[in-house]
């Protein structure tokens, strides 16, 4: 299982990086994280990555979350 979540994380990060305008854009309070986008991991449904695309050749990977869990609360204590 642990195997096949890694492989489905890296699948997604992988098509991403294709395709970075593909996740929903998440609207945040907090501006560091502006262009924040999420997009669900196949296989893995409750689990989303959030990432931004600060550059053409770059995808920062910010969390990746069960959707149970509080993201805006999380999500808003954020760094950037």
């Amino acid at each position: 299982m642990a195997l096949r979540f890694l492989t489905a994380v890296e699948e997604a990060i992988q098509f991403l990086y294709r395709y970075p305008e593909a996740g929903a854009l998440k609207e945040l309070e907090n501006s560091r994280l502006n262009g924040l986008r999420s997009w669900l991991v196949s296989g893995f449904e409750a689990i989303r990555i959030y990432y931004l695309r600060p550059d053409e050749h770059t995808l920062r990977i910010v969390r990746i979350l069960h959707g149970k869990r509080d993201l805006d609360r999380i999500l808003e204590k954020e760094e950037g």
